[in-house]
């Protein structure tokens, strides 16, 4: 597993408690977001099950007994959602993709990517952008495939790449 830098607020007991003053709750809920982005990151993870996450270290730090509830859970998921940080992928809202980059940040990495080795106008398929050789070392190298769909769909839009699929897979033309 990937080393995760734990802020100073991981091991402090009301940070698993969701806060009931406005100002406190949102600098609360701010961290929180930026400790589940940075350790999905590092662990090259984006999704959440929210009825399992209690028992990740991510939400339960044994060493002062604590774990952060479902609920609690949910409402800084779906306070990740409103600024485009994460979705739930099912109605029930138990299990949400969640975004260390916005799906325009990704998209924006990989269209600079395209740019930079020449590839405008040509087709790649998705597993080359995700597991080629070529990409390794780019930051959506083993990017889960709907947030990569997802990130190509905002190029789509833009006019910057057409997705396609062809003989049993899936690609990508960019223009």
């Amino acid at each position: 597993m990937a080393d995760v830098s734990w802020p100073w607020q991981y091991s402090f007991p009301p940070f698993f408690t969701i806060q009931p003053h406005s100002e406190t709750r949102q600098k609360q809920l701010a961290a929180w977001e930026e400790l589940i982005a940075q350790y999905l990151k590092a662990t090259k993870q984006s999704i959440i099950d929210i009825r399992e996450a209690p028992n990740t270290p991510l939400f339960n730090n044994a060493a002062i007994n604590r774990r952060l509830s479902q609920d609690a859970i949910l409402t800084i998921l779906e306070d990740m959602a409103r600024c485009g940080k994460a979705a739930p992928i099912d109605k029930t809202k138990n299990v949400w993709e969640v975004y260390w980059h916005s799906l325009d940040e990704w998209g924006n990495m990989i269209y600079n990517w395209v740019s930079a080795n020449g590839l405008n106008n040509s087709v790649c398929t998705l597993f080359e952008l995700r597991e080629g050789e070529n990409t390794e070392g780019e930051e959506f190298h083993g990017l889960d495939i709907n947030i990569l769909i997802k990130a190509l769909k905002t190029l789509e839009v833009k006019g910057k790449c057409e997705l396609i699929e062809f003989e049993d897979n899936q690609g990508v033309k960019f223009f």
